[in-house]
């Protein structure tokens, strides 16, 4: 199963280790990451693969989203197929 996840927040050091770092303690392959920095706002969107991850979606989704938290930005996990429904014409 494959997941989008969101990060968007102030630019500060350590956000991008934080998130991967989660993400790896959870067996999480990222498939593919884009990020920039908008002035001073970091925003960050990955495509990650969750098949090697022995958490249910539900629970691995409010872990990262308390990951965020604790660093001060917003984390959202969407199910791809959600994902891809929202963006079809």
């Amino acid at each position: 199963m494959k997941a989008v996840i969101t990060v968007t927040g102030k630019d500060k050091v350590g956000i991008i280790a934080r998130i991967c770092t989660a993400l790896a303690a959870n067996n999480v392959n990222i498939l593919d990451i884009n990020q920039t920095i908008l002035q001073e706002y970091f925003t960050m969107i990955m495509l990650v693969d969750l098949s090697g991850s022995s958490r249910p979606f539900d629970a691995l989704k409010e872990f990262m989203i308390e990951q965020g938290k604790e660093i001060g930005v917003v984390v959202t996990m969407q199910h791809e197929d959600i994902f891809n429904a929202m963006h079809e014409i």
